[in-house]
């Protein structure tokens, strides 16, 4: 296939892209209009499989503007899932992160064709570090709100889109009527892809922060901008550097991922029932 993505050209509108990527999904899967979106981060791979019959299984790279995923745990496929009420779940097992260096709109473009299949609420979730002491490995935490930290946004001109309430406060009120003990906390995207150094960490909390990652900011902010209801979930999956005593690893985070997964899958597919 060919390496060049149209997203790469700067004249190109990353919207009409979009549309073009929801029409292939559309002829790729037999379906029209997708209801849900789900970005299936670190350890929440599993809950495609409980949402609902999976119809179809599309390779991203043949859909229009999609790059193969550079992370291992990253399936590099979308799905379309038809749940027993009959709501249409698209979910991506193909993220793009910012630290990959192929600019903010690749990053953002699985969520722009998301809201281009029809889809009108977008569900990230993401594996994180705890910044908060009271969090622990293997915990699932709903994003109440982030702070960027990657100098950079989706939106380009004069776009001007209000993030208040960009976590929507009804689908974590929802959220926590399938699961009470969810706790939610605020989530700093770091540009990656070092891990954060103890003095960032203390940086992050000083400002406000509960959570340390690199993906998800720049693509809630995106959905806003299409119209789009967002809900964010990070699973703890170690502590952030400084606080833990032990070194960070890419290993120790699918670790965690695998041991929470069976737990965090079930209650995000409650949770899409429940929508």
């Amino acid at each position: 296939m060919n390496d060049a993505n149209p997203l790469d050209d700067p004249g190109a509108d990353p919207f009409e892209i979009a549309r073009a990527a929801a029409a292939d999904i559309a002829r790729l899967t037999g379906v029209e209009h997708h209801d849900i979106a789900l970005t299936l981060g670190s350890g929440w791979g599993r809950a495609a499989d409980l949402v609902g019959e999976t119809t179809a299984t599309v390779p991203a790279t043949e859909v229009t503007g999609f790059s193969r995923p550079a992370l291992e745990g990253h399936p590099g496929t979308l799905r379309s899932i038809l749940t027993p009420s009959g709501t249409r779940v698209l979910v991506i097992g193909a993220r793009t992160h910012f630290y990959e260096g192929h600019g903010v709109r690749r990053v953002v473009h699985s969520v722009r064709t998301a809201a281009a299949t029809g889809a009108t609420i977008m569900v990230l979730t993401n594996g994180a570090g705890g910044v908060r002491r009271t969090f622990s490995p293997g915990q699932p935490v709903l994003i109440s709100d982030h702070i960027n930290l990657t100098a950079a946004s989706p939106l380009e001109g004069a776009t001007f889109v209000d993030l208040t309430d960009l976590y929507s406060a009804r689908l974590r009120a929802l959220a926590r009527t399938v699961e009470p003990a969810l706790d939610e906390g605020v989530y700093c995207q770091f540009r990656g892809p070092h891990y954060e150094t103890p003095a960032e960490v203390r940086m992050a909390g000083i400002i406000g922060g509960d959570i340390v990652g690199m993906s998800t900011a720049l693509e809630a902010i995106a959905a806003r901008e299409a119209g789009m209801e967002v809900l964010g979930f990070s699973l703890i999956t170690n502590l952030a550097a400084g606080i833990q005593e032990t070194p960070l690893s890419h290993e120790e985070v699918l670790e965690a991922g695998q041991a929470a997964g069976p737990v965090i899958s079930q209650l995000l597919a409650r949770v899409v029932a429940a929508i």
